[in-house]
């Protein structure tokens, strides 16, 4: 059996079409949508309704390192003040969401198992679904005669609210939430994330120099149910890719919209 495993694609339809290739299936482990992209500010959701410039401002403001409470207020403050400036901001970010959602989903050809990423509209998925596409969440599907569990979304940080007037909010989920969703798996035999388990040099990102999140109920997962792997993405420079946890090897699988190459598994 030959599985590629890909996430953290952010609109690489081009590469996502051919990450299927010479495989029995395809696993995503999220982040479809290209919401800013920090490579080319004209690129991405954000460069597609506000242009490069104002990116730009946005990105500068994103690389506070270790990102303050002041750095936050003042991010928050100035995608907002864009936001503002739009008759019907949700509308816009909707249908620029859908339009490379179309491009996203129509790239994978080979039988396809995904879970969406903090940078996704989950919501959004089930439409894109169909006999070829699985989405999971919280759910286990059976490849190969291995048990594959799924779970998506990123963490919510404590103390943070969710403005549920905001235009677009990405996928974060409470400790609560995601530790329920992790647990409810059962007897699986490779454990899929978007976000690492909490080990400390699998989530430190080099570039930004500061941690992502870690997930320590994936941990729990880990050494209750003794997968065989434990895959995820979501740190796009990891200090480092691979780590054993007792008798799972835990592998970063790779920032895709930057490589264009899946990590592959055999058995």
């Amino acid at each position: 059996m030959r599985v590629h495993v890909v996430s953290d694609v952010h609109g690489n339809a081009e590469a996502l079409a051919r990450a299927g290739d010479g495989a029995d299936a395809l696993v995503v482990l999220g982040d479809l949508i290209d919401f800013v992209d920090y490579h080319d500010h004209s690129r991405g959701i954000l460069g597609r309704v506000f242009g490069p410039e104002k990116v730009g401002v946005f990105a500068e403001l994103r690389r506070g390192t270790p990102r303050s409470a002041k750095d936050r207020h003042d991010t928050a403050t100035y995608i907002r003040s864009l936001w503002d400036g739009l008759k019907d901001a949700a509308s816009v970010v909707e249908e620029a969401v859908l339009e490379q959602y179309d491009q996203m989903f129509s790239a994978m050809t080979a039988p396809t198992y995904a879970t969406p990423g903090n940078v996704d509209s989950p919501h959004l998925w089930p439409r894109f679904a169909h006999d070829g596409v699985h989405v999971l969440d919280g759910e286990v599907a059976e490849i190969g005669g291995l048990r594959f569990g799924f779970v998506g979304g990123g963490l919510l940080p404590r103390g943070v609210v969710r403005r549920f007037d905001a235009p677009w909010w990405p996928y974060l989920r409470s400790e609560e939430d995601m530790r329920a969703a992790l647990l409810g798996l059962t007897d699986v035999d490779v454990l899929c994330t978007h976000i690492p388990p909490a080990v400390s040099e699998l989530m430190y990102d080099v570039i930004a120099r500061r941690p992502e999140w870690g997930s320590h109920a994936a941990l729990e997962v880990i050494a209750r149910d003794r997968p065989r792997w434990s895959l995820f993405g979501h740190v796009h420079q990891p200090l480092a890719r691979r780590a054993r946890v007792g008798f799972t090897e835990c592998i970063n699988v790779g920032h895709f919209q930057r490589s264009g190459k899946p990590h592959v598994l055999v058995w």
